[in-house]
């Protein structure tokens, strides 16, 4: 059985901020939580842009549904190695992944 450690599994992060096309993007990452660090900094970037005067900002596991939700477009692509190949994944399952990213963070171990 080949490993399927997130650690391990390369992520392509595909995202469109808007209807238009020409904010089609994407991220890659060396690993699923690189990933969820990466779209939970987008959020928190966003946050800043539209609090610059708050110093500390925080929010909830529903906000940044809510954000992921906003968007016209997110997906993910894992590399899976006992295919040699990237599987698609959608926003439910980026949903999910974020959750119990920041509930491990949050729990104090990576």
């Amino acid at each position: 059985m080949a490993n399927n450690h997130n650690s391990s599994r390369h992520t392509i992060i595909l995202l469109q901020n808007s209807p238009s096309r020409a904010t089609r993007t994407f991220m890659d990452y060396d690993s699923i939580g690189q990933a969820m660090d990466g779209i939970c900094g987008i959020y928190e970037r966003k946050l800043k842009e539209i609090n610059p005067s708050l110093r500390n900002i925080s929010y909830d596991i529903a906000d940044l549904y809510n954000f992921i939700d906003g968007l016209a477009d997110l997906s993910a692509l894992v590399y899976e190695h006992s295919i040699s190949a990237y599987l698609p994944y959608d926003r439910q399952w980026i949903k999910q992944k974020a959750f119990n990213h920041l509930k491990r963070i949050a729990n104090g171990s990576r």
